[in-house]
């Protein structure tokens, strides 16, 4: 594992620098992300937004660890992540990064609270802790009643509630999420906004892809991309849209009540 720098303890939580990656189809190319660089301070919920194919998801894929960029440098709490190999990404998904996708990717034929354990037990958990913090994470997204149902018995926020929980089970520094809010009602998409919101002020730091412009009313700090690159911060068509109400709890004030990197669980 690469080793961190001597200031790591004062390194951000994500930390891209000029990175680009293209994929090949056919005879062409596709510029997915073009010299992308983005600083995350530790506790921040950060939101990209941008329209489908803007490069969002490409960007959440490289910081997550789950693709590799073309060139330039992904830093997660000052460890190089864009020089592991499998085994160490593979290790970092499991104890560093969270994920919650549009399509819930819950497993059908397990329960709410097996989908969330599964995650622990994959980890090495035992059974005492696997059992205590499923049920302390059921009881956190507000579906300790709901913990024997399948996914199949569940509305579509019940499902990325699960999901949610099953992102923190083993108590991550990040969560990414890639449209959490995609296949849900406006009502029930700002519910789990906020619910990420409540996890970003508990000390995790929360990147967000998504093209509802809804979400700048919800975080901390927007960023947009288009055609592959990050416009200037405040710049961009959704950015810029007159009327939109910022919180007022920025992550440096949260992080006054909960120290950068404090509290594992939320």
């Amino acid at each position: 594992m690469t080793a961190p720098p001597r200031d790591a303890a004062a390194a951000p939580a994500v930390d891209v620098r000029d990175v680009s990656r293209t994929f090949r189809l056919g005879g062409s190319e596709v510029h997915a992300v073009q010299h992308a660089s983005l600083v995350v301070p530790r506790g921040e919920f950060l939101a990209i937004v941008g329209r489908s194919g803007s490069g969002k998801t490409t960007l959440l894929n490289i910081i997550a660890g789950l693709d590799r960029p073309d060139s330039g440098q992904v830093l997660l709490d000052g460890h190089e992540i864009s020089r592991y190999g499998d085994k160490e990404l593979t290790e970092l998904r499991r104890h560093t990064v969270g994920f919650v996708f549009q399509s819930f990717g819950l497993l059908p034929l397990l329960s709410a609270a097996e989908n969330v354990e599964l995650a622990l037990r994959i980890a090495g958990a035992g059974v005492r802790e696997r059992g205590e913090r499923t049920r302390e994470l059921l009881a956190l997204v507000g579906l300790t009643a709901r913990a024997n149902h399948r996914p199949y018995e569940l509305s579509g926020g019940e499902q990325q509630r699960v999901a949610v929980a099953r992102a923190l089970a083993n108590s991550p520094q990040i969560v990414i999420a890639d449209e959490p809010t995609g296949e849900l009602d406006s009502t029930t998409g700002a519910q789990i906004f906020e619910l990420l919101r409540e996890v970003s002020g508990a000390g995790v730091t929360v990147i967000a892809a998504t093209h509802d412009p809804f979400v700048i009313e919800h975080v901390d700090r927007v960023l947009e991309m288009s055609d592959g690159e990050m416009l200037p911060e405040g710049r961009g068509a959704i950015v810029s849209q007159p009327g939109r109400a910022r919180p007022t709890t920025s992550a440096s004030a949260r992080s006054q009540a909960s120290p950068p990197g404090s509290p594992a669980r939320p």
